[in-house]
């Protein structure tokens, strides 16, 4: 699962997608209503991608925890956030069991729980490798007009 630009903002609801950096910030597109908001760089921003969970061995990366859970559901909406906190830690111990009791908290699973299936909604919760397939597609589009550039330049100065 491609966490990479998956960004969670301190005081805003919700997940959002880096769109494009400025030079006092960035913008930002939510996932939940996809408006367009400004960040500047004293917000308090977190990248999806660099958060992990405490575990007796380490940390565990979200994206790895993610995976396990799209694993376990089929790729489908999880248990909601909204459940009982008993509840939701039983869950949560399904997918991670050896996750640290004391320093992950109800609040935490609640917020892991939420973010799957808001990119599960989405349609963002994908296989690593086909993540990495559409990556390269990307790439392939992309230097396919970079090729094509120098031709049309040619164009204009003969003219």
């Amino acid at each position: 699962m491609n966490l990479e630009k998956i960004l969670a903002i301190s005081g805003k609801p919700g997940l959002y997608v880096l769109r494009v950096q400025t030079r006092t910030g960035f913008v930002a597109e939510s996932l939940l209503d996809g408006k367009k908001i400004t960040v500047n760089l004293k917000s308090n921003v977190s990248l999806l991608s660099e958060i992990s969970i405490y575990t007796y061995e380490g940390e565990k990366p979200l994206a790895e925890i993610m995976q396990k859970i799209a694993d376990k559901e089929n790729k489908g909406q999880a248990i909601s956030h909204k459940e009982d906190n008993a509840v939701l830690l039983a869950y949560f111990k399904e997918i991670l069991p050896d996750y640290d009791e004391e320093r992950v908290y109800p609040s935490d699973v609640k917020k892991i729980l939420n973010w799957y299936n808001m990119l599960q909604a989405k349609g963002l919760v994908t296989d690593e490798t086909s993540a990495a397939a559409v990556a390269e597609e990307v790439e392939v589009t992309e230097e396919t007009p970079a090729v094509e550039a120098p031709a049309k330049k040619a164009k204009a100065k003969k003219e």
